[in-house]
Order: structure tokens, then sequence, then C-alpha cells
């Protein structure tokens, strides 16, 4: 008699390797069986912590765990242990450069291996520049590989360091994206001062979905405030749940 499948809850496939919220050896089988072409399965070990934003795994299945990932025609190459990367934003990355019009000089800040840096580009070949700033050492070394793998050596900008440090001479840009739920508010006036009058930013928050939007609205009304600016909110988004009932949001606004 056949032994029962392993039942799964939600994982994600990141190239060749995936990564499973819980399970053990028996829930990797299944995967294996499932994804024929994944070579190493990882089970999340804890929440994500310290300024990178890495979290610990269990090796379940396999040994390597960098990967080349594709989405939307254009390849990733990461180390899914060492850096922060999730295929479940693929949909809000080309939302976003869907947005970028040609001409446009964008800061991508807490850029990771590159993904919504090189979305843009792909999406859009007529934007004139953009920047992608990058804390992570290891992150950085694949997002210069991944601008050259993606043959956008002269559209896309690696910045590798602290954004404090980095973005303060970068001004007038059109747009500037801040992926980075967990702290990118700390950034605004940075941001801000970035932006060119008119220009856009992307600013992502997470919170219960019951109080999010306001208080990420109050957190732009602030900074603005205090900047002597005029800002006007463009769009409010759900972007991904974080767990019952908490969720990672995008506010988008222009500021004046």
């Amino acid at each position: 008699m056949a032994g029962k499948k392993a039942k799964l809850g939600a994982f994600d496939v990141i190239g060749n390797v995936a990564v499973i919220e819980e399970g053990g050896r028996k829930e990797a089988r299944e995967i294996l069986k499932r994804h024929g072409h994944v070579k190493t399965v990882l089970r999340k070990g804890g929440e994500r912590k310290g300024r990178l934003r890495l979290r610990k795994f269990r090796k379940l299945y396999g040994k390597g765990t960098v990967t080349e990932h594709i989405e939307h025609g254009y390849r990733l190459r990461l180390d899914v242990a060492k850096c922060y990367f999730s295929p479940r934003e693929s949909t809000e990355r080309q939302r976003v450069a869907g947005q970028v019009k040609p001409g446009e000089r964008v800061l991508v800040m807490f850029g990771g291996v590159g993904p919504f840096a090189i979305a843009i580009a792909k999406k859009q070949p007529g934007v004139k520049k953009v920047w992608c700033a990058e804390l992570n050492r290891t992150a950085c070394r694949y997002m210069r590989e991944n601008i050259e793998l993606n043959r956008l050596k002269y559209v896309v900008e690696p910045l590798c360091g602290d954004v404090e440090k980095l973005c303060p001479g970068l001004k007038g840009m059109d747009r500037v994206v801040m992926p980075l739920p967990k702290g990118a508010y700390k950034y605004l006036g940075l941001a801000i001062r970035c932006v060119k009058r008119g220009g856009v930013i992307h600013l992502y928050y997470w919170g219960k979905l019951e109080s999010v939007f306001e208080e990420a609205g109050e957190l732009v009304k602030k900074e603005c405030r205090k900047l002597k600016r005029r800002f006007k909110i463009l769009n409010k988004r759900r972007v991904l749940p974080y767990g019952p009932g908490i969720w990672k949001v995008c506010i988008e606004f222009a500021v004046y």
C-alpha cells in the first residue's frame, strides 16, 4: 500500500532551491517529487534578524544554496542562505517597473541582489539610469554579477555600502524605491532629499492591517513637514501577508 503524501504548507522555489516554512525530510521528498529541478531543500529556522535581514536555515536535502533564479525573462544569481530575496514579490517588482517612464533617473535603496533595479531596467529600456544601493557585501557581489549577466552594465550602477553614506550625493531622482519593509521609514528624510520636486517615492512598510496605512501615512506626513516639502499620496497597496492580520504594504507618494 502506497504511503500517504506529505501535506505541504507554504514554500518558495528560488531557482533550484526550495524553502519550506515547516516540516522535515518527508516534506522535502514530496517537493522533490513535484519539482524535478529542485536540488536543495531548506527549512526556515526562525525570523530574519539584524541589519541584513538574514535568517538561519536547516538543510533537509542537498548541499548547495547558491542558485540562479529566472523571472520575467531576467536572471538572478544569489546564495539563498546569505542574501535576502523573495520570489513572491515578482509581481510587485513588475508593477513598480511598469510605472517608470523613459528618461527617468531611479534610486533603489536596500537593493539586495538587484531584482528591483534589474526589473526596472528590463521593463523600461528607456530608463536613463538606475542606482542600486545595498549594505550586504555578499548580496552586493551577486548584484554586480546580475548586472553583467543581464547586460545592464551601463544602465544599473551598483552602490555597495550604507545608504546614509552613499545616497546623499544623489540628487534630482525621478523615483526612489524603498523595498525594505522593516525600517525603511527611518530613511524617509534621505529619500525625500534625493528625489526631485514632483518625483515619486515607493515606501514599503509593515504592520497590522487595520492601522498599517494610517501609520505609514503619518510617517510620510511627519518627514515632509520636517523638510518643508509638500506631498500627495498616489496609491496604497497591500503587497504580502506576513502573518495573521500583519501585512507588508506600499505607499506611493509624490513630493513637491
